[in-house]
């Protein structure tokens, strides 16, 4: 796989399935329009797709019960409403799409009620005189002529969203009968909080969100689950609960399923995603129940919501970098994950599913993969319906095989290894992924086949920290940042280097955001290992990240601790006149999850130091320029590394 080639990275999003109709939108990158293409497919149950519309910008289709309708989301070339995803319609048998809003900033995924008439969904609303808003005055003024942010919090800003406090995320309810102008449309909710992820209730009557506890009176990590009248009204809180909900869903019997984690322990960080259960009443909120056991069952939430499916509860769970479609009995109390029934598990990642009567569908990515549509029968095992990596394996993916090795306390350490062609000894690149509350899983990397397809072997792992692999896992780096995390990620290095068509003496580390604070850390500290460093969209200064980060001034406490001095030890800023490796700083000049600050600081320091240190900076990008940023920044980096790269590993 060479840079260009992430165009060939097709990856159809969460299906939707009525009946033998079985949608998806396809995206991919798009290097002559510089932006991602996404068009929905019609993929037959037999075998076969092909497109139903043609793009460029189509998303998240959503099929109506009665199985008439999909309604999905439609972006066009311009700017302001319409450049930004707007609810469309169209039948089922084809025909012209109709298109329903004409927000300024667009709409978030519609979904119907039982009627197959209303729909729900969220939106954010800009405040007059922004966003290309006209003001009081009937004026529209340029971004940097509107006028100043009046901040009193710390949650203003996200990464790759923006500001947040003046585009508050609102409810709407719309009828499709009704031809409704965008200044007709009214919001059913306030505009004092967010509301997110809606789900119509058994009668069709209310619309239940998930709201910031106690209505976002203050800052809180806290998410409760609330309902609106749907024609407008007062809300009603349904569930409080002692943690965070998230993307509720309706069982036959009116039981209300959500995915949840629990703050009880007095821990927000690295808390593993469980299945919860509550029958809402008329006597106030109600407690929900755990379903699944909090130690060993984390679920991946961006496989989208649960599916009750008769007396079990479908989700995706995360197990030793695997995303499993498993069964959770709906009367289960805490089940462990082997308890679990699994619909379709192994070296795989389930990136999102639907079902439909007997019929469960799921989009599985693999090794040879980044994603196709397989269907999952009561009469036989899963069959793969598409084949749109056929052209990825037709220009090259180099071989992944597992890696099980002990760090020097024996902790059982888990990882990969792609290999380049040929016979070696290759160079190596020890690749350490974000988060760090996340997994590396079983699933194309395009960044680990484009270094191998290259000449280099790439090591890959989950060491303490990471997602899948049990909570306490996750936890152990708690207030311990740079210690057994390091441990783990050298003994996977040292394992991989057992073998004799790998060259010990060309070895390099890279990584991104957590990723880039390792790559920071083991330059500094084992710098004797390494020929070279490229660390990426790093934390290097955790006191500055506290005032700086979108989520710093939650995410340091949970993670480093208060203690300035802590701070500073636990910083590899602090240790950068150490480092002797030549050393690359790469940011994006938008990162507002790890600021360009981070980046500048490590730059200077370094170079202050003596050392042989780059500075690369995207301009426009934010956190995640690697995944979605603009496809021409994503090839200019890829060719930035393996120039880097060739110049000191050779």
């Amino acid at each position: 796989m060479r840079p260009a080639d992430i165009e060939a990275l097709v990856v159809p999003g969460r299906p939707a399935l009525r009946g033998e109709l079985l949608i998806t939108a396809v995206q991919r990158p798009d290097l002559e329009s510089d932006s991602g293409h996404s068009a929905l497919h019609r993929v037959d149950l037999g075998g076969g797709e092909g497109p139903w519309t043609h793009g460029p910008h189509d998303a998240a289709p959503s099929i109506s019960p009665d199985g008439r309708w999909v309604a999905f989301l439609r972006a066009g070339e311009g700017t302001g409403a319409d450049g930004s995803p707007q609810v469309h319609v169209m039948p089922t048998g084809g025909g012209e799409a109709r298109r329903l809003t004409s927000l300024p900033l667009g709409a978030d995924a519609p979904v119907w009620a039982p009627d197959s008439r209303r729909l729900a969904f969220t939106a954010r609303l800009p405040e007059a005189g922004r966003y290309g808003t006209a003001d009081a005055d009937g004026k529209t003024p340029e971004p940097p002529a509107e006028a100043p942010r009046r901040i009193t919090r710390f949650d203003y800003r996200i990464d790759d969203i923006g500001f947040l406090r003046d585009r508050v995320k609102r409810l709407f309810v719309l009828d499709t009968d009704i031809d409704t102008a965008a200044a007709e449309l009214e919001p059913v909710s306030p505009a004092g909080y967010d509301v997110d992820h809606p789900v119509w209730t058994p009668d069709g009557e209310r619309v239940v969100v998930v709201v910031p506890q106690d209505w976002d009176r203050v800052e809180t990590d806290y998410r409760d689950l609330v309902s609106f009248p749907a024609a407008g009204g007062e809300p009603e809180l349904l569930v409080q609960c002692h943690g965070a909900a998230d993307l509720p869903v309706f069982g036959p019997d009116g039981t209300l399923f959500f995915y949840g984690v629990s703050y009880e322990d007095g821990h927000f960080e690295a808390n593993n995603i469980g299945l919860y259960a509550a029958v809402p009443g008329h006597d106030g909120p109600v407690k929900a129940r755990r379903l699944t056991d909090i130690e060993t069952v984390d679920l991946e939430i961006g496989a989208g919501p649960a599916i009750p499916l008769g007396d079990e509860v479908l989700v995706v769970a995360r197990d030793r970098g695997a995303a499993e479609l498993r069964a959770v009995p709906v009367t289960a109390d805490a089940a462990p994950l082997v308890s679990l029934r699994v619909l379709h598990g192994g070296h795989l990642a389930v990136r999102g599913f639907a079902a439909d009567g007997d019929t469960v569908v799921a989009v599985v990515a693999t090794p040879e993969t980044s994603g196709d549509v397989v269907v999952l029968t009561a009469a036989g095992g899963p069959r793969v319906l598409t084949d749109y990596s056929k052209t990825l394996r037709d220009k090259g993916l180099c071989a992944v095989e597992e890696l099980n090795t002990t760090a020097p306390d024996g902790y059982p350490v888990h990882g990969w290894l792609v290999l380049p062609e040929g016979e070696g000894p290759h160079p190596v690149l020890r690749v350490v992924h974000g988060g760090p509350f996340a997994p590396q899983d079983w699933a194309v990397f395009d960044e680990a086949q484009v270094y191998a397809s290259a000449g280099y072997a790439v090591v890959l792992g989950n060491p303490r920290g990471s997602a899948g692999y049990g909570q306490s896992h996750g936890r152990a780096i708690t207030h311990a940042f740079g210690t057994v995390d390091v441990d783990d990620v050298l003994a996977l290095l040292d394992k991989a280097l057992e073998r004799p068509d790998l060259d010990p003496s060309r070895v390099g580390i890279m990584g991104g955001s957590y990723g880039g604070f390792m790559t920071s850390w083991v330059a500094s500290h084992h710098p004797e290992r390494f020929k070279a460093a490229w660390s990426e969209r790093a934390v290097n200064a955790w006191d500055s990240m506290v005032g700086s980060s979108d989520i710093g001034y939650t995410f340091v406490d949970s993670y480093i601790g208060s203690d300035p001095e802590v701070q500073r030890d636990r910083s590899p800023l602090t240790y950068a006149a150490d480092i002797s490796i030549p050393f690359a700083v790469v940011h994006s000049e938008h990162d507002w999850r790890c600021p360009l600050e981070q980046a500048q600081r490590m730059f200077v320091a370094l170079r202050k130091a003596g050392a042989d240190a780059e500075f690369l900076l995207f301009p426009g990008e934010g956190h995640e320029l690697t995944r979605s940023g603009r496809p021409r920044h994503r090839v200019q980096r890829f060719e930035a590394v393996l120039e880097w790269w060739s110049r000191h590993l050779g």
